[in-house]
Parts: structure tokens; sequence; C-alpha cells
């Protein structure tokens, strides 16, 4: 995948949270329009991850008014994998060493869940202990890297949130 599909998925979920207020629910000039939430792709097309997961943080924002920090890294089979998943790993790595003050979220997805979970976890070595209280982790994937993930994340005081990807 390349820098720029990335930057494009990246916009379309910044437009779309944009058009949204809290709730989740349409501008009071139009008629709020109710979604069933889109389910998890089969395959490992970017364009429909991007808007499965582009549905799956809208719908989980909760209190937070900013745009979430969103981190998504492509599947395995994607060529150079290995760059792709460093490169993330240096930018959440770098976002969270800066800070990210309380009220904020983070959101994690991937079709390469148990990956997307080592990332995760490899971001939040080293932070200190309560320092990230009020912020928001949101980490769509298999259920079977939940409890890693939330035990991983649980020292540094995030209000961790698991949605399975299905």
């Amino acid at each position: 995948m390349n820098t720029t599909i990335r930057a494009l998925l990246t916009a379309l979920l910044a437009i779309s949270l944009a058009a949204c207020n809290d709730n989740g629910e349409a501008d009071e000039a139009t008629a709020p329009v109710v979604r069933a939430p889109l389910t998890a792709p089969t395959t490992e097309d970017d364009a429909a991850w991007g808007e499965y997961l582009t549905d799956v943080v809208r719908r989980n924002l909760g209190g937070v008014s900013n745009s979430p920090y969103l981190y998504y890294l492509p599947a395995e089979s994607t060529e150079n994998f290995g760059g792709e998943y460093q490169r993330l790993l240096e930018k959440s790595e770098l976002d969270i060493k800066r800070g990210i003050l309380a009220g904020n979220m983070l959101a994690f997805g991937s079709p390469s869940s148990s990956k997307m979970a080592d990332l995760i976890i490899a971001s939040f070595e080293g932070v200190d202990p309560g320092s990230m209280e009020g912020v928001r982790v949101l980490f769509i994937g298999d259920a079977a890297d939940n409890l890693r993930v939330q035990e991983a994340l649980k020292p540094s005081g995030v209000t961790y949130q698991f949605v399975e990807a299905r």
C-alpha cells in the first residue's frame, strides 16, 4: 500500500468524522440517517477496510470531540509489509512519546489483527504508569488478541475499548 492510498483513507475518515457530531448523527440541518453497522471485510482490500474501520471508529467515539489518531496496518501479504509495519510503529511510538492529551482517542485496526496487537504493545512499552489517564484506545481486531493488548495497556491508565472485527 503506498503512502497516497493511506493518506486518502485517513482523509476519508477525517472528513466523515467532521460531518458528524459527538453522537455520530448527521448535522441538525439534515435528517439523521441511521445506518446498520458495516461488517468486517472478508478480503484484504484496503478501501473496504478503510470504510469498515471508519464506521467502527465513528460508532465508538463516545465523548471524544477531537479527530482520533488513526493507525491502519495493511494485510501481511502486502508488498513491503515489513516496511509498512516499521513506519507505523515509529509513528505510533512518536505520537505516544510526545504525549496524548486526555479526551483524545487512539484507534488501531488491521486485517492482520495479531500484527496490529504486536504493534500496539510495542508502542506502549516504556510508557510511565498512569501517564495516559483520560486517553481512549480503541482496538478493532480478533478476540484472540484482546486480552494481551488489554493487559499491556493497563499500566498506562488509558481507557481501553475492544471491538471484535466481524
